[in-house]
């Protein structure tokens, strides 16, 4: 036989019957039938069959391989051979077994027990949880989201951006700000990076993105609101409308869904999904239109009124009816729109959006007041102080172009993409107004 050859389930083929190979992982199970016994074991492409007939292998080899409890880590060499009834046509026959760390029993919960557990229970002990392949799926298909966000965004001449996270000021004020001490100074994390993005356009860096962390102290135990997500926010300067900001997400959120309908069969295959990109152009829809068309399916609401979870779910049904998975609400009433947000003159709108995929807003952005007296008049108009808000002023102050933007929640993109029911099942740890651990 040859060296011994490190394998994992993935690599592992008939084509190395007869070699020596090394595989390691978790034992997933252990089963133990007379004159021979069989082990799964798994790491993070799949599982590889050990078999273990009584009489070929070494008493202390077997002793090991029958008593070892689930979910300890182990590392085995043995020599493969083929076997067409295993998983991936090969089997590996142990010629020693070494535990690298056993686990404690009983287990905190199941990995393959076809038994439901309590979200409490999963979230209490993730690490369990995430051995599940068909969760640790999710994650996979989260990171090529954002990995296909990058491409694009880098493809259209953006420039990737970093921006505070302690802030002095919040973006949208109120109270879904964390205050916290900073070096004797008030100080909050940040509900996004709008200020930032916004100063960045005066500086020629014409188009800026970020994918980070924001911080929302929302007291909501919805399946949609968390109180930390990763938002995908963007700004382009020198633009002629709001169109071009439409343009540019929606050939953005094309991309990535296709993107992850064609790179992610294996994730999607575990999780007994298909992901479906949506028609495009999205349909435009203005706000008054959208509450005239939930109002028509007797929603009460009038002009003015936020179309809020139930007008959203609503106006998803309306637009699937018609075949629009994703879709445009635009031109919001100015004064439900922070400060930096253009009026539409003459009306009491403004040149905003949101984006909506399935019933649920997943984007929000619009075109910013970009004219250094409007926009302290608008702050005025917010009742806040303009002196509070200096250091982002003063950008405006010395020549700034038009421009707009928008922020994305990733998880929210992720969530309808698979049609989960809980925003928490695409966040490692999820944060909420009950959960700081783990």
């Amino acid at each position: 036989m040859s060296d011994v050859t490190l394998r994992d389930s993935k690599s592992l083929s008939p084509a190395d019957a007869e070699k020596d190979v090394t595989v390691q992982g978790w034992v997933q199970d252990v089963r133990n039938l007379g004159g021979i016994s069989f082990l799964v074991l798994r790491d993070r492409f799949g599982t590889v069959q050990i078999t273990a007939p009584k009489k070929k292998i070494a008493p202390e080899v077997m002793g090991v391989l029958t008593s070892v409890s689930r979910e300890s880590v182990v590392k085995i060499k043995g020599a493969a051979k083929a076997a067409p009834q295993a998983k991936g046509g090969v089997e590996v026959i142990p010629s020693s077994i070494e535990v690298l760390s056993p686990a404690a029993t009983p287990l905190p919960m199941g990995v393959i027990d076809k038994v439901n557990v309590e979200a409490d229970t999963r979230f209490d002990h993730r690490f369990m949880d995430l051995r599940k392949p068909e969760n640790r799926a999710v994650f996979e298909i989260k990171s090529i989201t954002l990995n296909l966000i990058d491409q694009f965004l880098v493809s259209e001449g953006f420039t990737e951006v970093f921006t505070p996270k302690i802030v002095a000021s919040g973006a949208e004020g109120g109270a879904t700000l964390f205050k916290l001490g900073y070096f004797g100074q008030e100080a909050y994390l940040a509900q996004s990076p709008q200020l930032y993005k916004q100063m960045l356009m005066s500086t020629g860096l014409d188009r800026v993105f970020e994918i980070g962390p924001a911080f929302r102290a929302e007291p909501s135990d919805t399946v949609r609101h968390v109180s930390e997500f990763i938002s995908f926010d963007g700004e382009m300067a020198f633009i002629d409308s709001m169109k071009d900001v439409l343009d540019l997400i929606e050939r953005c959120t094309q991309y990535v869904i296709g993107g992850v309908a064609d790179r992610a069969k294996p994730q999607l295959e575990l999780l007994g999904k298909e992901v479906a990109v949506p028609g495009a152009p999205y349909p435009i829809i203005e706000y008054k239109d959208a509450v005239e068309m939930v109002a028509g399916e007797g929603m009460h609401i009038k002009l003015g009124d936020d179309l809020g979870t139930e007008g959203e779910k609503l106006l998803g049904d309306i637009m699937k009816a018609k075949g629009n998975e994703m879709y445009w609400i635009v031109e919001y009433p100015e004064e439900a729109k922070p400060f930096y947000i253009m009026e539409k003159d003459g009306t009491p709108y403004s040149y905003s959006f949101d984006l909506d995929y399935k019933g649920q807003e997943i984007s929000s952005g619009g075109q910013r007041e970009h004219r250094y007296d409007r926009l302290v008049a608008r702050m005025h108009k917010k009742g806040l102080n303009p002196e509070a808000f200096k250091f982002y002023l003063d950008a405006f102050e010395y020549g700034m172009p038009p421009h707009g933007g928008w922020g994305i929640g990733v998880e929210r993109l992720v969530q309808k993409m698979l049609d989960l029911p809980n925003i928490r099942e695409t966040i490692l740890f999820p944060r909420d107004r009950v959960r700081l651990v783990p």
